[in-house]
């Protein structure tokens, strides 16, 4: 099981060679960027849980990199930590200034940077910034969010949820769950970045909730462009045998053995056009219902 996603961020092929192979041994999943819009993109893409971060990069600097990171609902509570030759103490003022979390210097201990990214991990899950599971957002930053909406128009919201995820991970185990929870996260993702806009929220609430928040005119489309591909591509975290039959055989406490259907994602749509709301569980309450119409 992986212990989490961390973007390296270094045009030093040698370097970043080194810490892929070495991150990776410890059981990271680890992704290279040798220039600044790169790792902007692939952040966008797939949520890292942390950004290892270089300042002199070949096209923008680690410190427009960490702005534009910051300024993006979707990105702006990913942990970074600087890496730079810099020693200068107005270098680490400047990048801590712009919201990194950590900063290290060349030459480093790849042991100091282990401990330092395992120290940013966990603030943020402590923090309740972040889900340890999908590296999406959560806790505060939902809340937050759910928030400002009450200051906003023109949002659309998604819920979405996993229908018969229970009856999966009950036969599969949790780490097959964890699998598809981190499969939906990647598909929000992806979806919300050819659908959506720039400052769409996608946080993990739980379980096997998510949410988006969105634009009005683009919560429809993003709402059946994310159904009709879980639905689609579900199946290959099924067996072949499972997946022809449509069914898993799931066995109760006592024995008894029954059919459960394979997941499906239901979508509750929220509109701001159509509701007047004065607080955050009204939101959430009204989300949640339609969501579970969406499930049924």
């Amino acid at each position: 099981m992986s212990k989490g996603r961390i973007l390296v961020v270094e045009d030093d092929t040698d370097i970043s060679n080194m810490l892929k192979i070495y991150f990776s041994a410890q059981g990271y999943e680890v992704t290279v960027a040798g220039r600044g819009n790169d790792a902007l993109d692939r952040t966008r893409k797939q949520l890292p849980n942390v950004i290892v971060l270089d300042i002199m990069l070949p096209d923008i600097d680690g410190y427009e990199v960490c702005t534009r990171l910051r300024r993006t609902l979707r990105t702006s509570h990913v942990p970074i930590i600087f890496l730079t030759q810099k020693d200068e103490r107005s270098d680490r003022i400047a990048g801590l200034e712009l919201g990194a979390d950590d900063y290290i210097t060349k030459p480093f201990d790849i042991e100091e940077l282990r401990l330092r990214v395992q120290g940013a991990m966990r603030r943020a899950e402590r923090e309740n910034l972040t889900s340890p599971t999908t590296g999406l957002s959560s806790g505060k930053m939902i809340e937050e969010q759910l928030r400002s909406l009450m200051r906003r128009k023109d949002w659309g919201l998604l819920y979405v949820g996993i229908s018969d995820f229970d009856a999966f991970t009950d036969v599969s185990g949790f780490v097959a769950g964890d699998e598809v929870l981190r499969f939906t996260a990647l598909l929000l993702s992806e979806v919300d970045d050819k659908l959506g806009g720039p400052d769409d929220f996608i946080g993990h609430i739980g379980g096997d909730d998510f949410i988006v928040i969105t634009t009005q005119e683009k919560a429809a489309a993003l709402a059946e462009a994310v159904t009709q591909r879980f639905n689609q591509e579900i199946g290959a975290h099924y067996s072949f045998k499972d997946r022809e039959r449509g069914y898993i055989v799931v066995k109760d406490a006592d024995g008894t053995e029954r059919h459960a259907p394979l997941m499906k994602m239901g979508v509750g749509v929220v509109l701001s056009k159509d509701y007047e709301f004065t607080d955050i569980r009204e939101i959430t309450e009204v989300s949640a219902e339609l969501r579970r119409k969406a499930s049924s």
